[in-house]
């Protein structure tokens, strides 16, 4: 595909917003049109990134015959229903982590995508910050093995909100969507699939009503661990954070920046061509629609997180 690829955008909150901005770096690309359920903010947003079509509807945007991709930045409980629509209407699509909230409805994805042979993608944005894709390449060139990942998901969030600290519409999950994060990036790094997922949880929120504090471990199948600490309820630093132990050096990855074990920032600046993670993860999408190829974190490619998951999920209900 050499002629300019046309996008529609779902979703015109933080993560979006994100997104919007990314792609305004990426050549060859053009938001078309923009989906929310706020027409007024949704046209506010529109009007801001030069977006000529604002619709309410998912559908609308499916229909229109010039976009051949679509972004889903959606509430968790619409992701696979809305990828699933995108591809039968024969759009590219990449939907934003998690792919869905129960086992079934990834499988459901996956199957539709192979038989479409549409490019379909989920956004695991830990693949593409470069500060994780510095300790990847460390362990492609055999120069490091990860003997244990230590990460703590922490966000201050007893009332519903986004990451921009506005209302939200629907309940976040700490298990189906921020630990997706983790349980797909330890398996990736180490190059191993997952064997053995122990989790236990906290009280239930009475409003909520999700868990706010949760434990997990893992095991790969190379003999690696990780332990993963998660809650809503911490008020400091906000964010996930990743320590990996590995046999030759031990590093500490911040989103896009990386530290070594004594807190020395590693220049990451020549690891990809930007630093931007979310905008990375644009480029693959659409690298992989121009050259006909699935991409890094294909929704084939994750779905072992979320047979991960639903394993965790069935733990913690009994």
């Amino acid at each position: 595909m050499s002629k300019t690829i046309k996008v529609a955008l779902a979703g015109a909150g933080a993560f979006g917003i994100k997104h919007l901005d990314g792609i305004r770096n990426i050549d060859g690309v053009e938001v078309v049109s923009l989906v929310s359920r706020d027409l007024d903010k949704t046209k506010e947003v529109a009007a801001k990134y030069g977006i000529g079509h604002v619709t309410t509807e998912l559908s609308d945007s499916l229909a229109l015959p010039e976009v051949d991709a679509v972004i889903l930045c959606t509430p968790t409980q619409m992701h696979a229903e809305q990828t699933i629509a995108c591809l039968k209407a024969d759009k590219h699509v990449q939907v934003e982590i998690p792919l869905a909230d129960t086992l079934q409805g990834a499988r459901d994805v996956v199957t539709l995508q192979q038989q479409t042979g549409l490019v379909a993608m989920c956004g695991h944005t830990r693949r593409f910050n470069p500060s994780h894709q510095y300790v990847h390449q460390q362990i492609q060139a055999g120069a490091f093995n990860i003997q244990q990942m230590d990460v703590q998901t922490y966000f201050f969030r007893r009332t519903n909100m986004n990451a921009l600290g506005q209302a939200r519409s629907w309940t976040d999950h700490l298990l189906w969507h921020h630990a997706a994060h983790t349980v797909d990036l330890f398996a990736y790094q180490c190059g191993s699939p997952i064997v053995k997922a122990n989790a236990v949880q906290g009280p239930i929120h009475p409003v909520l009503g999700i868990a706010m504090d949760m434990s997990i471990q893992l095991k790969a199948a190379n003999g690696a661990i990780c332990t993963l600490s998660l809650s809503f309820n911490n008020d400091g630093p906000l964010g996930t954070f990743f320590r990996y132990i590995g046999d030759t050096a031990t590093y500490i990855a911040r989103y896009d920046d990386l530290f070594n074990g004594k807190e020395e920032k590693i220049d990451v600046s020549r690891v990809d061509v930007s630093m931007n993670g979310i905008e990375l993860q644009d480029r693959e999408f659409f690298s992989a629609i121009r050259e006909g190829r699935q991409p890094n974190s294909s929704v084939a490619g994750v779905l072992a997180c979320y047979e991960v998951l639903h394993d965790l999920e069935q733990q913690l209900k009994d």
